[in-house]
């Protein structure tokens, strides 16, 4: 059985880069809670877009996907779910609203673990909801040329459930006792969490849930107004590769978690860094144009609608389009492609 001991985490010494991320998260969740404190009437179109997005991403990194107006009115709950798909992501949106609303009330256990993955399911039929595997599960990669290669070998069925319980116990003494900086004992006990691998199905998505509640728990509540989900998918070869980095050792304690502790810190920070830049467009009062024109300068290269209205929540789609429509005019913009493939790109 892997043995689990956060406290000798603390005696680790981290780089530069490491330590360098963590003063700038807590520099941003500073200014994010001054935000929060001067101007909440402006954020609540930041959460509701955030719920789509996290929605969205998470469950598309596991290949599980609709329409985009679906999505909207899954999470908006103006729909039911129509098949298998549909009905994952409604479970994905019980469970992020669930750690939203109730976070503080919500311990880091395995028993509450489970409840949260019987959520996850609780649109469907799916025995194994709630419960841990009974398979032994594999992290493999699918080749170009069709050969499947195994990555990684998680624990074994048997010894799942006494894993879980043992890195909750070590998360929530080494927080309980201030014995470890929270950012860093949060990336492990994802990590863990990862190669533990306890449920036949879900694990991806799950861990992307408990990185949320775990953040917020902590004080850090980037995820309610700028989806990390979407951060991880925009660079999804970079999760693999910092995990599959992080993983080799894992099974005998000898592993280096550090990049994976890079990756995780460097996609909070990005994600503090969105929000930043929302909250600069919607404080200021801009007109829809000028709100626009100055989301599509933040835009590196080709963008689409999507792009510009995570940087203006405030706007209607309608008064997106519009902007756009008077930019590509003016020739400020120029259009590429139609429908779903329109884009767009600066002209400088």
């Amino acid at each position: 059985m892997r043995n689990f001991n956060y406290s000798a985490i603390k005696y680790q010494k981290w780089d530069s880069e490491i330590l360098g991320l963590i003063a700038a998260i807590y520099k941003e969740a500073g200014k994010q809670e001054m935000y929060l404190k001067q101007r909440p009437e402006e954020l609540d179109k930041l959460v509701e877009i955030a719920k789509i997005q996290s929605t969205e991403a998470s469950n598309a990194i596991e290949g599980i996907v609709t329409t985009s107006t679906r999505i909207r009115q899954l999470v908006e709950e103006k729909t039911t779910p129509k098949n298998r798909d549909e009905q994952e992501i409604a479970g994905y949106r019980d469970v992020l609203n669930v750690i939203h609303d109730s976070f503080d009330a919500i311990p880091i256990t395995k028993n509450y673990i489970l409840q949260l993955h019987k959520m996850l399911y609780s649109h469907m039929n799916n025995p194994l909801a709630g419960q841990t595997k009974n398979v032994q599960n594999y992290i493999s990669a699918t080749y170009p040329d069709g050969h499947v290669e195994v990555l990684f070998t998680p624990l074994a069925p048997f010894e799942t459930q006494e894993a879980l319980d043992r890195i909750c116990e070590e998360y929530n003494r080494v927080i309980g006792n201030m014995e470890l900086e929270p950012l860093i004992a949060i990336s492990v006990f994802i990590h863990d969490f990862l190669c533990i691998h306890p449920f036949n199905d879900g694990n991806g998505r799950m861990s992307r849930l408990l990185t949320a509640l775990l953040l917020y728990r902590s004080g850090f509540y980037v995820g309610k107004y700028a989806s990390l989900e979407a951060k991880i998918a925009k660079n999804k070869d970079l999760y693999y590769e910092a995990l599959a980095a992080a993983q080799p050792g894992w099974h005998d304690g000898t592993e280096d978690v550090v990049p994976f502790i890079k990756y995780l810190l460097g996609t909070i920070l990005a994600a503090y860094k969105d929000f930043e830049d929302r909250m600069a467009l919607v404080e200021i009062k801009l007109p829809a144009l000028e709100m626009v024109r100055r989301a599509s300068h933040n835009k590196i290269g080709r963008f689409n609608k999507q792009d510009i209205r995570e940087l203006c929540p405030t706007l209607s789609d309608s008064s997106i389009e519009g902007a756009l429509r008077k930019l590509v005019a003016s020739g400020e913009l120029r259009k590429e492609g139609k429908g779903k493939n329109t884009c767009y790109f600066g002209v400088r």
